[in-house]
């Protein structure tokens, strides 16, 4: 079964490097969530940065919002130097995104496609 995420911290570039693909259900939302702790858990955010590779995730349906928006939540609590979201030219997504970071209030984020 392919790889639904990955959470690896690179402290040599102080990036969290993550991957996002296709379609989240909660469980595996609340399991990101775990190992995102994890990851940030053990460093500075303020010196690194988040950075998401999201070229192989779906759009994100209405039952998930919630859950993705919490998800922003974190990261904007976490005091990231910046948080990037790679996408395909997906303006959907994109546009998720966009909304997602301004309704939690996510400020450094760019939204990226490849």
């Amino acid at each position: 079964m392919e790889e639904k995420y990955y959470v690896r911290l690179n402290p040599a570039k102080k990036i969290i490097d993550c991957m996002v693909s296709g379609t989240f259900v909660p469980e595996d939302a609340q399991s990101f969530v775990q190992d995102y702790h994890k990851a940030v858990n053990s460093i500075n955010p303020a010196e690194y940065t988040l950075e998401f590779d999201c070229t192989s995730m779906q759009v994100v349906s209405t039952d998930m919002v919630p859950h993705l928006e919490a998800c922003f939540g974190l990261y904007k609590e976490s005091g990231f130097h910046k948080v990037i979201f790679k996408v395909q030219d997906n303006a959907v997504l994109k546009m998720q995104f966009s909304r997602l970071a301004r309704n939690t209030g996510l400020t450094n984020v760019e939204v990226t496609s490849l």
